[in-house]
């Protein structure tokens, strides 16, 4: 019965994560109706994170720890260095794991029959967002997508995805070939979820929440709430780094002389006003549509990039 299950390889990045990273796991090993095989990357830590992977990994045989010891400076990194280096042969799906959140049972189960359900060639979904002190607040990316929405915002939380093998063996031709530039991307699922829909790849996103997603000060990359939150991203906005990014990935993903892309990028002012008056197109949600015009509109003033 085993051999006729969606085989499941699950990529975990970790970084000093031994608060939170064996309820973490456990709630992986517990996916029903799934075979599956947890491959772990951890950026060189401080608190033992290694050495209770390693002999974990040594009476688990569902889990290997790859080689430790590097640093790679961010979970990004960490889920490159995943994709590069672990063999896809013999999967039927490649799916993605943050190291502090909880799993539900069916998450995996859920993602492959709606996979197959749409005839389609990726899965994310909505997310339950919590806090240590009891609240939660469901986190909805399920809005309609939009035709260029890929290139300014990921699917959702790369935590959520789970994709077809075809489409992880071909992102994972582009980091191997590409190494040094992908680096320089600082959200891998963004990256991911910009391949698929610049390639022709299908991507479903599904309205339901299928884990749990722990907030705590620590996090790299979270909810975006609170005021702190609001400043950093303000800073990044006004510093140009989310369209340099844009650009970026574009370039990587095959639309590097595409008439969007050249309309906008690299010509200042004007490209920037372009781009506001085009923000229906590239973002998901009418807030996000409203702030992205908004951003161009600042950075038009500011003049930082264009």
């Amino acid at each position: 019965m085993m051999a006729n299950l969606p085989k499941v390889a699950v990529f975990l990045s970790a970084y000093n994560g031994m608060l939170y990273l064996t309820e973490q796991i456990e709630s992986i090993l517990r996916q029903k109706c799934v075979c599956l095989h947890v491959f772990i990357s951890v950026d060189k830590s401080t608190d033992g994170t290694e050495d209770c992977l390693a002999k974990w990994a040594l009476c688990e045989p569902r889990l290997t720890l790859l080689p430790f010891g590097l640093s790679f400076g961010g979970a990004g990194k960490n889920f490159y260095r995943l994709f590069r280096d672990v063999s896809l042969i013999g999967f039927d799906y490649i799916s993605l794991a943050d190291q502090d959140d909880i799993w539900l049972p069916d998450k995996l189960t859920r993602a492959h029959q709606i996979l197959e359900k749409t005839a389609s060639d990726a899965y994310s979904s909505n997310v339950m967002a919590f806090w240590p002190g009891g609240r939660k607040l469901l986190i909805e990316k399920s809005q309609k997508q939009v035709k260029w929405d890929f290139l300014f915002e990921a699917a959702g939380p790369g935590c959520t995805y789970v994709v077809r093998n075809e489409l992880a063996c071909a992102i994972q031709d582009v980091i191997k070939n590409r190494w040094m530039e992908v680096q320089k991307v600082g959200l891998h699922d963004w990256f991911v979820y910009a391949f698929a829909r610049a390639n022709g790849y299908r991507w479903v996103i599904d309205d339901h929440a299928g884990m749990l997603y722990r907030q705590h000060e620590n996090n790299q990359v979270g909810v975006n709430s609170g005021s702190r939150a609001f400043v950093q991203r303000a800073r990044k906005v006004l510093g140009g780094w989310g369209l340099t990014q844009s650009a970026l990935i574009a370039q990587l993903v095959g639309l590097g002389n595409d008439a969007f892309l050249k309309r906008w990028s690299g010509h200042g002012r004007l490209g920037l006003l372009w781009l506001a008056l085009h923000a229906c197109q590239c973002r998901r949600r009418l807030r996000d549509k409203i702030i992205f015009a908004l951003s161009c509109l600042a950075l038009c003033i500011t003049g930082r990039r264009g």
